[in-house]
């Protein structure tokens, strides 16, 4: 199927063009997907870290409050002077004592209370509650034990800490947070087993971090080491937290504290993250599944358009590969579809006509092709046209257009008068000076050019439009795109038995690949089994047509002896050199058929 349909063949083309567009396509709408989650992870990252050492400093803060409330000598008088009972003047000690706690409290935002617990009368100090005297005795060991362990270090202690008699710790003090708990008394190895604690606000705490969230969607929590919510932007414990870093869905940046290993985790939703980059996914695949679309549309329109044509050559081809030559193609278009079915109408009648007249009418076509470059046109109305512009420009004084006028005149004039095919090498180059110097005034003298003739070879007959080419060539194809300093160099000379004529620019040149190209199709000019009749101009590549033209007219009038060179190096320039043998050269130009039997039977090596 691949090989005998068409229309495949097109639609797989045009999707192999499309695979690369759509592999770039899909790498950068994943890889900007990618750099946009690093991106997030590393702002996030550094938004959290800031929060998280602001919060070291605040926990280091409230520690060194606690250690100068642990070791103030006033407030340690005050409770060494409380007995057991209540009598007035411990009452009077206590409401001191809370008086101070509360100056302290005040000064720092970011503690919701102080409390200390006087070991010997069983009573509660604090900031938020006032005075309460414990009785239970279970929790009194308790608070006793937990002042013991603490020793002269510091234990956090979260609200939801449980008590023996069922209650919890923050039941106990009357707070929802997290307290810093210590012993009262530090530097006395036999201090009685008072309690400090120092409770952070959770309200402050959850306002320091709130201010980090991306979204209404995003959560954000603040956890102890042993992963227990501080405080957080939902009401959740640690079980549901748990579920939720499970949920593959949520985009999860956690930074752990480098003093107190505390942590900040943020959690939002993916969809929120992908957001932009998912819009630019679906636009990308909205451009691939259109350019899929318009490429079969244009591999189906590009197939009807060159089906029904096809078809048509092809059955006439069929005909004619049976015999008959009476095929005619009708076809109105006027794309290269009408080109080739009015080629191949005159190709089968140009073979009708080479079978009908001979090799006599052959030799005829061959030599028509010769002139294939002259364009046929009235002389006597193109001098009189040229004359009256020439005028018309010497008359408003432009003289540069005179002059490219006169030059034009004076080439078609050779080239056209007389009906002669041959010029002198002197008649040659003065007709090609003409044309150089049109191209000069064209280019504004952008380019130069120098002639090296050599005297003996000024007589020596050429066919017309042998150089003229050449030298076109090299002013379009390398001395135009250079602005200023081209140099141009036709140099002609004879040896004992060939004229050789080169044409030299320094021009933009060719590349290596380029060079390789143009020997090959010239090899294949110049080879040796290469027939007496070129191709027909409807066969003619399309490629190189000027130089092949140049090439076939001389392979065909000077024999397999004739050469042409080309040599070019990108950015220097190009060398163009044509070697015609001298012995042909100087016989008649004019091919008769016996003179034409003659070559057949060099080129076959005497065999007819």
């Amino acid at each position: 199927m691949y090989r005998q349909n068409i229309q495949l063949r097109l639609t797989v083309y045009f999707l192999f063009i499309l695979l690369p567009l759509v592999a770039v396509s899909l790498f950068l709408a994943f890889r900007s997907r990618d750099l946009l989650v690093e991106q997030t992870t590393e702002r996030t990252k550094a938004a959290l870290s800031s929060s998280m050492d602001y919060i070291d400093l605040t926990l280091q803060n409230v520690e060194e409050i606690s250690t100068s409330i642990a070791t103030d000598s006033n407030m340690l008088r005050l409770l060494e002077n409380s007995g057991p009972g209540l009598p007035p003047q411990a009452v009077i000690n206590y409401l001191e004592l809370q008086k101070q706690l509360s100056s302290v409290t005040s000064i720092n935002q970011m503690i919701s209370q102080i409390a200390v617990y006087h070991s010997i009368s069983g009573v509660m100090i604090s900031t938020a509650s006032g005075s309460k005297r414990i009785t239970n005795p279970a929790q009194l060991a308790w608070l006793e034990q937990m002042s013991r362990f603490s020793g002269s270090g510091i234990v956090y202690t979260m609200s939801s800490e449980p008590t023996p008699d069922g209650l919890t710790f923050g039941n106990l003090i009357g707070t929802d947070g997290i307290s810093i708990v210590r012993a009262m008394d530090l530097n006395n190895p036999n201090r009685q087993p008072n309690l400090l604690t120092v409770t952070l606000s959770k309200a402050k705490l959850l306002n320091l971090i709130h201010s980090l969230l991306p979204s209404e969607n995003a959560q954000i929590y603040l956890m102890t080491n042993n992963r227990k919510i501080i405080t957080g932007s939902d009401n959740i414990d640690e079980k549901q937290l748990a579920a939720k870093r499970a949920d593959d869905s949520m985009f999860t940046v956690e930074v752990n504290s480098k003093v107190y290993k505390w942590s900040l985790l943020l959690m939002q939703p993916e969809s929120e993250v992908y957001a932009k980059s998912k819009q630019m996914e679906l636009y990308t695949y909205v451009i691939i599944a259109i350019s899929v679309l318009l490429a079969l549309w244009i591999s189906w329109a590009v197939y009807s358009g060159i089906a029904s044509p096809m078809q048509k050559l092809l059955q006439g081809m069929k005909r004619a590969g049976r015999g008959n030559f009476n095929v005619k193609l009708e076809t109105d278009r006027e794309d290269e579809f009408g080109y080739l079915t009015q080629s191949f109408n005159q190709m089968i009648q140009n073979q009708k006509q080479l079978i009908e007249n001979g090799y006599e009418q052959q030799l005829r076509v061959a030599l028509t092709e010769l002139k294939f470059l002259q364009t046929q046109i009235n002389p006597h109305f193109l001098y009189n046209t040229l004359d009256s512009i020439y005028w018309a420009a010497k008359n408003y004084e432009a003289d540069e257009i005179s002059e490219m006028v006169l030059n034009l005149s004076r080439f078609f004039r050779l080239s056209l008068s007389k009906g002669s095919d041959t010029f002198t090498v002197e008649e040659t180059v003065s007709h090609l000076h003409y044309y150089v110097r049109v191209q000069q005034l064209r280019f504004l003298d952008k380019f130069a050019i120098a002639y090296d003739i050599q005297e003996e070879s000024k007589a020596i007959p050429i066919m017309k439009l042998l150089l003229q080419p050449l030298v076109e060539n090299a002013i379009l194809h390398g001395l135009e795109q250079r602005d200023r300093g081209g140099e141009l160099r036709v140099q002609i000379r004879l040896d004992d038995a060939y004229l050789h004529m080169t044409v030299s620019d320094n021009g933009v040149g060719m590349s290596a690949e380029r060079m390789r190209y143009v020997q090959d199709e010239l090899a294949q000019v110049f080879a040796p089994d290469k027939p007496m009749l070129s191709l027909p101009p409807w066969e003619a590549p399309k490629d190189l047509y000027g130089l092949r033209n140049v090439a076939s007219r001389i392979r065909l009038v000077y024999g397999k002896r004739s050469r042409m060179e080309v040599d070019s190096v990108e950015g220097e320039g190009t060398n163009v050199s044509v070697s015609l043998p001298l012995d042909r050269c100087k016989e008649t130009f004019q091919l008769s058929p016996e003179r034409a039997d003659t070559d057949q039977q060099e080129e076959a090596g005497g065999t007819t």
